[in-house]
């Protein structure tokens, strides 16, 4: 059993790394939930690292080593211009606001993969923002002790190349995005609190 002075550390953790950007809304849903738009196709998401529905590997996670997990996805229609990924958790609320872990916009159309272990957009791609800002590299779960947690990765086709603006906040993203999504999927794994982690002593 985890003490609870262990436990408590790491909630309190948590809760701080769940201060959204102001732009943040009330009861924003997901991305793929506002952008949706019934004339939409739709694209196959899945990663090398775990199946649709299955556990996110620790070594995925800010737990153990915050490694990219890769992601691919089906090619769009011929009228794409761009990609834009956006990764979210419902289940971690702030607000109302589903908890923002990374993003990244302008892939270009030819590419419909990110390897694992990557640590720069693709040539053309830029880094989005996550709920510490604008331009962020990928942050992958620190889900806190308790029920497992749904992360959601969305991938958008775009008929349009977002301006540079696109990335100063997820509200900028999506109203950016808003009118441009041709076909978008999402890819959802489960995530939870790596106790080993927690059991171990905090380094200096």
């Amino acid at each position: 059993m985890i003490p609870r002075p262990v436990l408590a550390a790491a909630l309190a953790l948590f809760t701080l790394n769940l201060a959204p950007s102001p732009a943040m809304a009330a009861d924003e849903p997901l991305a793929s939930v506002t952008l949706a738009a019934g004339t939409a196709a739709k694209l196959t998401v899945s990663s090398p690292a775990f199946a649709s529905g299955g556990d996110i590997p620790f070594e995925n996670t800010q737990y153990r080593g915050n490694v990219f997990p890769g992601l691919a996805w089906t090619h769009g229609p011929r009228a794409v211009k761009s990609y834009a990924v956006i990764l979210q958790d419902p289940d971690a609320h702030y607000r109302g606001a589903p908890f923002l872990h990374w993003t990244m916009f302008n892939i270009p159309p030819g590419v419909t993969r990110l390897e694992r272990g990557m640590t720069a957009p693709p040539a053309g791609a830029s880094a989005g923002p996550n709920f510490r800002g604008p331009g962020q590299p990928y942050m992958g779960p620190r889900t806190p002790p308790g029920p497992k947690h749904h992360y959601h990765f969305q991938v958008f086709a775009l008929d349009a190349v977002l301006p540079p603006g696109a990335g100063a906040d997820l509200p900028s993203l999506v109203a950016a995005m808003r009118g441009h999504v041709l076909a978008q999927g999402d890819l959802v794994g489960l995530a939870q609190a790596d106790l080993t982690a927690l059991k171990r002593p905090a380094t200096p």
